[in-house]
């Protein structure tokens, strides 16, 4: 862990180590944060990463009623 100061800006330097092992690039978009008061930031990720996600959830037919029809 490694402890980062917070510029008159609000910028922040990621630590080269970091950024080599998350291989990140100049311009590259990352997603920022709040959670349980900490500050999260982390690439996105690919839509083909979520491919499969909701398997086996029953979703269909299950949160409609039928019957109600106008």
């Amino acid at each position: 862990m490694q402890t980062v100061k917070v510029s008159p800006k609000y910028q922040i330097v990621i630590p080269k180590e970091v950024r080599e092992k998350l291989k990140l690039r100049p311009g590259q978009k990352l997603l920022i944060y709040e959670r349980d008061g900490g500050i999260r930031i982390e690439p996105p990720r690919p839509i083909s990463e979520l491919r499969g996600m909701a398997r086996g959830m029953k979703w269909k037919d299950d949160y409609r009623d039928h019957t109600e029809r106008f």
